[in-house]
């Protein structure tokens, strides 16, 4: 049998340092319209391919998935992109399923493609990446999931939405 080793196999525990305080991640999630998340899957089994389906079901949000080896695949009848350039709208959150070196890279296609929001789900965390995007105006948000904080923030959200 596997043991689980807390230090080895844990995420990281959120920081509030990683996120903006609730009142201004409410307003991120309200205002924004489009979601790219970048390292979706197309495998039912994992955790990007849940979260891109979860967001395509419980939000108003467009949803664009990038994973350059998804080829032909699809989520619900939406199909892949290979990079953040190939969308046909520029996102206003760009989420981040890749490991935390992988970020960088992630976070210039963001800059370049005039995202909002660089968001890093839970147990992501690169602070050269943060500091780029924070550095050339994206919102940044590290080591949170999107969907936990969208359901945990839905009654402000919708009232943002509606005012």
């Amino acid at each position: 049998m596997d043991t689980f080793d807390l230090e080895a196999d844990a995420c990281p525990m959120p920081l509030a340092s990683q996120a903006p305080p609730d009142e201004e991640l409410a307003l991120i999630l309200a205002r924004s319209r489009s979601v790219a998340v970048v390292g979706a899957s197309p495998r039912p089994t994992r955790t990007s391919h849940a979260i891109a389906l979860w967001l395509m079901e419980n939000t108003r949000y467009e949803v664009f998935l990038v994973n350059p080896m998804a080829g032909d695949a699809d989520i619900e009848g939406h199909g892949f992109y290979a990079e953040l350039r190939d969308l046909p709208v520029t996102p206003d959150i760009v989420v981040a399923f890749r490991r935390a070196e992988d970020i960088p890279p992630v976070a210039d296609a963001a800059i370049a493609c005039d995202a909002a929001v660089l968001w890093m789900q839970l147990g992501i965390v690169n602070e050269q990446a943060a500091t780029l995007a924070a550095a050339a105006g994206l919102d940044v948000i590290q080591n949170r999931c999107i969907k936990v904080e969208y359901a945990r923030l839905k009654d402000e959200i919708a009232a943002l939405q509606v005012s």
